[in-house]
């Protein structure tokens, strides 16, 4: 397993088209390894873009937060 943390934003496609947003928290236990946390954001978006502004907006989410898959 990775140490590394995950970014805490992701941005994806669904089937439709749309752009979802995951947030995930990430948690280490007591031997330093990461636990995440990923929960699905129910708003759907045209564009990654509206997507990271609403990220920004909401969660205040800096440059640099974001993973899109």
């Amino acid at each position: 397993m990775s140490r590394t943390a995950v970014a805490p934003f992701l941005i994806n496609k669904d089937e439709e088209g749309q752009f979802r947003v995951t947030v995930r928290e990430t948690r280490y236990n007591s031997q330093g390894y990461p636990l995440v946390t990923a929960t699905l954001q129910e708003e759907t978006f045209k564009t990654a873009t509206a997507a990271r502004a609403h990220c920004k907006e909401q969660f205040g989410a800096e440059t640099g937060q974001f993973a899109i898959k």
